[in-house]
């Protein structure tokens, strides 16, 4: 036999939780204007909280964005809360929740990460701290936003990653927590931006697989424990 009260104290948590992630996902949305991964309402994010997810709005600008602008879904991408439509790469995050296992998602228009993405078929090599994301980070094939076939090529290039480029797009990284997602969406774009300054006045040397591999595996134990 249940508890009632336990259950509404449950719910009472669960809608504190919410609200928080609800929060959270409006200030980081602020962020990415603010750190110029994004321009305009482009780019999205989001957070799970159990099984439900919350994600930015459609087209909203996201410099004003509000706790009340970001909407709730299902895993199933189903409206639980607000009234505006989710983002268009809503089949994309879901992608990354129930496929990737991820726990947040950050999907940005940074302008070095695009710029890489016309010209290679991963980041390169240009820094240990590409091993944050489990070694090289693939850029996937291009296809219209918002559609199933972006969603499937882009999760192809996350095998074994939690980064990834889409061709003429941005960038998505998935973390355990929202924070971690941006940090990790930053450090993309600075790595992308070194290449690129890099490329532009000579041929730049970068670290082998095997280097990289060997600082994945340094990560493992790196930090507080």
């Amino acid at each position: 036999m249940t508890d009632p009260a336990s259950d509404e104290a449950s719910d009472e948590a669960s809608d504190e939780a919410l609200d928080a992630a609800r929060v959270a996902v409006a200030e980081h949305a602020r962020r990415l204007v603010a750190d110029r991964l994004v321009a305009g309402t482009a780019g999205n994010l989001s957070v799970r909280v159990g099984d439900l997810v919350a994600v930015t709005a459609s087209g909203v600008a996201y410099d004003t964005m509000t706790a009340d602008d970001v909407v709730v879904v299902d895993l199933a991408g189903t409206p639980v809360v607000g009234s505006l439509r989710p983002t268009s790469e809503l089949p994309l995050h879901l992608l990354c929740y129930t496929r990737h296992g991820a726990s947040a998602v950050v999907h940005t228009h940074s302008a070095a990460a695009v710029a890489v993405s016309l010209l290679r078929d991963d980041v390169p090599l240009v820094h240990y701290q590409t091993a944050v994301f489990g070694g090289a980070v693939s850029v996937a094939e291009y296809a219209p936003y918002g559609t199933d076939e972006l969603a499937a090529n882009t999760s192809a290039a996350l095998a074994d990653r939690t980064a990834a480029v889409m061709r003429h797009h941005g960038t998505i990284v998935l973390g355990p927590s929202l924070r971690a997602a941006y940090d990790g969406a930053a450090h993309l774009e600075w790595l992308c931006d070194v290449w690129l300054r890099a490329s532009a006045v000579g041929t730049p040397r970068l670290l082998s697989t095997e280097q990289v591999d060997d600082v994945v595996e340094r990560f493992r134990g790196y930090g507080q424990r």
